[in-house]
């Protein structure tokens, strides 16, 4: 049996991963751990954390898990000290925490949206508050917010999920160059179309799409570098930047054909 580290006499590289129970998160886990990093590993899913630290033991990975509900703000906070007095000083923060659910325009209603904000939104804030403190007071860290493509621009039945992905890139955006000034790396990760539990739920093809593990690998070389926008595949950013740029009547006519049909006509 692998014996633990001890972190207290070797210099361990720690990295905090939000979101870690299943799809992206869970390869991005296992993916730091098989590249040298200690994890710490956080979702709402205790026994599926336990199950990943596990699964990293048995590759000579070193994952810990540390349940959470991003919803606390006092949580979150909490949960960074608790991180960094077990481990270590957090070096690279992944915020990846989010969930998705589809909304029926014909039939828009608030709660949806309400918990979508409350999960991908305030909850990345809620994390990212007390790394952005911890970071700025050292001058040093990496952090990574998971955002979507679905943010560059509203599509059918996104309408809540699409919102709070465009805040978070919106968000980053804003926060990049200000952090700069303090040593902290800020990049928002974009990806298109990964098969995960969220994925399984859509009705449509999706072009392009990727296994998590895949995902991962392209997420975790990203953050080698210094580049704000994490965004793969390539080709399917390329489109999706490029319905940005097209005028309103030439946007709808292009996404009109996604709206789901009406099933009571």
């Amino acid at each position: 049996m692998k014996e633990p580290k001890n972190h207290t006499a070797v210099a361990s590289r720690i990295a905090w991963l939000t979101g870690a129970s299943k799809g992206i998160g869970r390869a991005v886990a296992l993916e730091l751990a098989s590249a040298g990093w200690v994890v710490a590993a956080s979702a709402r899913d205790a026994e599926a954390l336990a199950s990943l630290a596990v699964e990293a033991r048995d590759l000579s990975g070193d994952i810990h898990a540390y349940p959470l509900d991003v919803t606390s703000e006092t949580a979150a906070r909490d949960m960074v000290a608790r991180i960094e007095r077990d481990l270590g000083a957090i070096e690279l923060a992944i915020l990846n925490a989010g969930t998705h659910e589809p909304v029926d325009g014909s039939t828009f209603t608030v709660a949806p949206l309400k918990r979508l904000v409350d999960i991908n939104l305030m909850g990345t804030a809620h994390c990212l508050a007390p790394v952005v403190e911890q970071f700025v007071a050292r001058r040093a860290g990496r952090i990574a917010v998971v955002a979507s493509m679905v943010g560059y621009r509203g599509l059918p039945t996104a309408s809540a999920y699409g919102a709070t992905k465009a805040a978070l890139i919106n968000m980053c955006e804003a926060l990049r160059v200000e952090l700069d000034r303090h040593g902290v790396v800020l990049s928002v990760v974009t990806p298109g179309f990964v098969r995960t539990p969220l994925t399984d739920r859509n009705p449509f093809p999706m072009p392009f799409l990727m296994e998590p593990e895949d995902a991962a690998r392209r997420i975790v070389q990203g953050l080698a570098g210094r580049r704000f926008e994490i965004a793969f595949p390539w080709r399917f950013a390329a489109i999706m930047k490029l319905l940005r740029l097209l005028p309103y009547p030439l946007f709808f006519a292009a996404t009109r054909h996604l709206v789901p049909k009406d099933k009571s006509s």
